[in-house]
């Protein structure tokens, strides 16, 4: 399972920079790491800080994952998560920002992106060693330790509480966002004029390009393994100053259960079933000036119907979202289809 979302996201990456890079009088340099369970890549122009900043930056991403991961025991996250129905927790600001935001999206989406979610992940174990479809039973049981509306924060004492014991939180559709917002606001700190910043499919671009013209983004064929083509991407996005974030089917699902039941279980849960998120969507992507808030959008929009997922998006300020379905259909919200060029030919825009 992981050996498939490393290759997916080395496509991703790929992508990426093939379609950014060009002749250019600027050099680059460029940093690799792993965090948050994935590979990252950040590519700066360079400056005379450029280095530092670099440096500065991976430091922060560390720094976001030791207090936000809910595998490392030391975290906010899994103190949080180990005081469940005891007493609140006193966390960093960063973590209770995130948090915050991350129940403001759980608001907005009446509970479509819920971050305790935790349980059910865990009972599916896809991502694990042992991945199950679980029964019927075992879901019901589990999602009553699944309701956002049990978190509580305390913003005096920068407390978050989990009411119910056994609850759990886990901050994987968002924290990359925001870490993705502070590498940015960091290079931009350290004079970096332009980048391109893939943190492991989130991607952030400063700037444009070198020669003044927008970063051109590859976004992921959601059915590359159906595409006799061989295709890798479904669009490309034209790209300055933004967050590009991407949620689909194809990123996490499990292979073997796949091969053994035809039916893709991949790790976007719907919590008002329990099962793996299935409206009809097969990617959504978001394009938005703050990772955070594409991070979790693009998720939200993924367990929402179409009409509603648009809805949301076109409500909110400066926010565009390219949303495919499983026939193959294009769906934008208003501002998006300006942005994007190279539609495969495997697909079509609906309403064409």
């Amino acid at each position: 399972m992981k050996r498939k979302g490393i290759s997916l996201l080395a496509v991703v990456l790929l992508l990426a920079l093939l379609a950014g890079c060009g002749k250019s009088e600027t050099n680059r340099i460029e940093e690799n790491l792993f965090a948050f369970d994935t590979y990252m890549t950040l590519a700066v122009s360079e400056g005379p800080n450029s280095r530092a900043g670099l440096d500065a930056a991976v430091r922060r991403i560390h720094e976001i994952e030791q207090r936000m991961s809910a595998t490392l025991p030391e975290s906010d996250v899994s103190r949080i998560n180990d005081s469940a129905g005891k007493q609140p927790v006193q966390v960093h600001s960063d973590t209770f920002f995130v948090i915050s935001k991350a129940l403001e999206y759980a608001k907005m989406t009446n509970g479509g992106f819920d971050i305790s979610m935790l349980p059910i992940s865990r009972l599916w174990d896809l991502s694990g060693e042992n991945p199950r479809i679980p029964d019927e039973e075992d879901i019901l049981s589990t999602l009553a330790l699944v309701d956002y509306k049990k978190i509580k924060l305390d913003e005096e004492d920068r407390t978050v509480y989990l009411e119910s014991e056994g609850m759990a939180v886990d901050l994987g559709g968002i924290a990359k966002g925001y870490a993705g917002d502070e590498v940015v606001r960091i290079l931009k700190e350290h004079g970096v004029a332009h980048a391109l910043v893939n943190l492991g499919g989130n991607i952030m671009v400063v700037n444009g390009r070198e020669d003044g013209s927008a970063w051109r983004i590859g976004i992921q064929n959601p059915r590359q393994e159906e595409d006799s083509d061989n295709i890798k991407a479904v669009a490309v996005v034209q790209a300055k100053d933004c967050a590009i974030v991407t949620s689909g089917d194809y990123e996490r699902y499990n292979v073997k259960v796949f091969e053994q039941t035809g039916q893709r279980y991949h790790h976007i849960f719907d919590p008002e079933t329990g099962y793996p998120a299935d409206k009809g969507l097969i990617s959504v992507t978001i394009v938005t000036e703050s990772g955070i808030n594409a991070d979790a959008l693009s998720t939200s929009l993924f367990v929402l119907e179409v009409e509603d997922g648009l809805k949301l998006a076109n409500r909110l300020q400066g926010v565009d979202a390219m949303l495919i379905t499983k026939d193959k259909e294009v769906y934008f919200s208003d501002g998006f289809q300006e942005r994007v060029s190279g539609i495969h030919p495997d697909y079509r825009v609906a309403g064409d």
